[in-house]
């Protein structure tokens, strides 16, 4: 199954921080692009950072209007991330900001000031388990501390959530180790407690045609439960599961459909409003066809429930919104890779059979995001591609995007020092300098349109959820990454004029993505444990693949200097030639649903860490100064009223403390019950 594709920007770690922004004070609404401070705070693993919205005024009332409905539609969904995440999320969430809004006492202590950083954390990850490890938060403080707080500030918890947040139990929200029961052994709130994976399997393969040529997303909009013993689903909508909150959404969609910019666009929303209402997963497939093939206009969004990456068994979406604002400048610099998609099928190193005859409608734009919730905030991607439903994907043609303005914030948020101790050479430190940024964003740009847009799955066959399981997501990540890595060092990109130098373009890519997937990504997990997460996991597996099998000609050799650990290629085209191998494998790893050759590769090269080198990472990375992990304030829009109530402008405001936007957020945006 196709799903959104979040690139998470490891740009921290390898690729475009060579040079910082100057960090001058600013007031909490700088606007000027020349001093604006695009850092906020950093905390444990966390820098918070802000983003500014290019061009805003340049937008029409109505445009304007049209983008604040979006917003608030979705902020007001933003209580149900937190459910999904686990069950017990928003009862906890609401008892901690409780406690810190009405406490009396001591707040110099180390016991406040830890938990005060739990606090922050569950913001940050929507929830008690890590955003990216999915590990569940230990606190610092005791037990016995927090008892007091609850009983100084009159806060009942019951005694079940209260040991949940200091025992081992629901330790992992999303579990993808097979021998640890992926459904049991995963805390996410999409499913009953007693739900086990052989009720996933054998509820779906009851209803599931794998002949359908244009299938629903089965389950993707609710959660499996069993009452009395049957197994049912409590769909996401009006009248079903976080009704209140969806209410809410609806309410403000409807206002931004009065404003469309065009009958397309209207439609669309028209059909999203329904989907919301209704739950009818076919009404969302209407919905997701007029979405796509409405290319119109200026202002964009994303809103429901999408990605599948925390449902160990690919079913159900989180739900999210990103609302987009089109830069003109940048998209009609990349459009030249949409207009040329059937070129890079037709030249891929796929199968024949596997390669698609006609990729439709593939449209591209850099856009500047104007507000996120849900599964997009305060963590965002940098690009996206929609819709995951393969057919309509097929039929219809789909949407890549890439997230201008946060990567513009992220590129100028500082950590250039890892680049340099990471690198082999001062070759490499030069070749990022003049073309990291440039390789990152073709990169992306690769992926998100070619890579998801690249290659046919077999007739009969189903989809990946169905046939690659657990799987799927880190081949698919994979294999759009290949076929990036593929074209990034070929001519035919100097031809489209989006590179001087395609050699030089592919060589600092090849050194970003060998560095990151087999060193310094390893910053972001454990000593000890493995990689869980699907992106991580298809960097590693991509890399150990190319190393492994390059290993005769010494394509990448192992290199010890000064006691540090380096990869370092000796034979880019020989590398490329590998990369492309990879890619036609996977291709048909997923083409033929071949699940015991994905498994293969995913825990054979993408699960497990060398102990060693994981160690020597984390001790050369103990001086850094910024965080591994980045996220966002968002911008705070503000309408501005007539004298009869009319919105007629709209104002922006650059918020710069997390705390203050979270408060704000918990007072203003609370829809749903602790209990859903």
């Amino acid at each position: 199954m196709f799903k959104i594709y979040k690139l998470f920007l490891f740009l921290f770690l390898t690729l475009t921080l060579l040079s910082s922004c100057k960090k001058e004070t600013t007031s909490i609404n700088q606007t000027s692009a020349d001093h604006f401070n695009y850092n906020a705070e950093q905390f444990a693993d966390v820098q918070v950072l802000r983003y500014q919205i290019p061009d805003f005024d340049k937008l029409t009332p109505k445009q304007k209007e049209l983008v604040y409905y979006l917003t608030q539609a979705g902020l007001a969904g933003r209580d149900i991330i937190y459910d999904q995440n686990y069950r017990y999320n928003l009862k906890i969430r609401r008892t901690f900001e409780h406690i810190y809004t009405t406490y009396q006492g001591d707040k110099t202590t180390e016991n406040w000031k830890n938990f005060e950083l739990y606090l922050k954390r569950i913001w940050f990850s929507n929830g008690i388990h890590h955003h990216y490890s999915n590990d569940k938060f230990i606190p610092v403080f005791s037990k016995e501390y927090f008892e007091g707080l609850l009983k100084e500030t009159n806060t009942t918890l019951s005694a079940e959530v209260l040991e949940v947040i200091f025992n081992d139990k629901d330790a992992k929200k999303v579990n993808l180790d097979p021998t640890k029961e992926l459904v049991l052994g995963s805390a996410v709130n999409f499913y009953g407690a007693d739900i086990t994976e052989k009720d996933v399997d054998q509820f779906y393969s009851k209803i599931i045609d794998k002949n359908d040529p244009m299938p629903i997303e089965y389950g993707l909009n609710s959660k499996l439960v069993k009452e009395n013993g049957v197994l049912k689903e409590k769909v996401w909508k009006v009248g079903g599961m976080y009704s209140a909150a969806i209410e809410k959404i609806v309410f403000w969609l409807e206002k931004a459909k009065s404003v469309a910019e065009n009958k397309a666009q209207g439609k669309a929303l028209g059909l999203l409003i329904e989907y919301y209402k209704t739950g009818d997963l076919k009404t969302w497939d209407a919905y997701n066809i007029a979405w796509a093939t409405a290319t119109e206009g200026n202002i964009d969004y994303i809103s429901g429930f999408v990605e599948v990456y925390n449902d160990p068994k690919g079913f159900r979406g989180s739900y999210e919104t990103v609302v987009q604002i089109k830069d003109f400048d940048m998209s009609a610099k990349m459009e030249v890779l949409a207009k040329n998609a059937q070129w890079f099928e037709d030249n891929s190193t796929l199968l024949e059979n596997h390669k698609k005859k006609n990729v439709v409608g593939v449209s591209y734009k850099t856009v500047n995001v104007a507000g996120e919730a849900g599964d997009s905030s305060p963590t965002t991607a940098i690009g996206v591609n929609l819709p995951n439903n393969n057919w309509i994907r097929e039929k219809h043609g789909s949407k890549s995007v890439s997230l201008g303005n946060i990567i513009h914030a992220y590129n100028n948020a500082g950590g250039g020092e890892k680049i340099k101790e990471f690198a082999f050479s001062n070759e490499e430190i030069e070749l990022e300098e003049n073309y990291g940024q440039i390789a990152d964003k073709l990169h992306t740009s690769l992926h998100e349109v070619i890579g998801h847009a690249s290659g046919q799955i077999n007739k009969g066959i189903g989809m990946p959820k169905e046939t690659l399981k657990n799987y799927a997501s880190t081949l698919e990540e994979a294999r759009a990454d290949l076929v990036g890595l593929y074209y990034l060092s070929d001519k035919k990109l100097e031809e489209l004029k989006l590179t001087d130098d395609a050699t030089k373009l592919g060589k600092t890519a090849y050194n970003n993505y060998i560095r990151n997937g087999l060193i310094t990504q390893l910053i972001r997990v454990k000593l000890g444990d493995d990689i869980e997460e699907a992106h991580m996991r298809n960097r590693q597996l991509v890399a150990a693949w190319v190393y492994e099998k390059g290993a005769a000609d010494k394509v990448i050799e192992k290199v010890t200097k000064n006691g540090k650990t380096y990869f370092v290629i000796n034979d880019y085209t020989k590398l490329r030639k590998l990369f492309g191998n990879l890619l036609c494998e996977i291709q048909r790893i997923k083409s033929e649903g071949d699940y015991e050759s994905g498994k293969y590769l995913v825990e054979k090269y993408g699960v497990k860490v060398n102990q060693k080198i994981h160690k020597e990472v984390l001790e050369r990375s103990k001086h850094f100064k910024s965080a591994p992990y980045n996220g966002f304030i968002n911008p705070v829009l503000t309408p501005v009223t007539n004298k009869n109530g009319k919105i007629t402008d709209v104002k922006v405001e650059y918020p710069t403390n997390f705390t203050d936007q979270m408060l704000y957020y918990a007072k203003t945006y609370t829809t749903l019950p602790d209990e859903n």
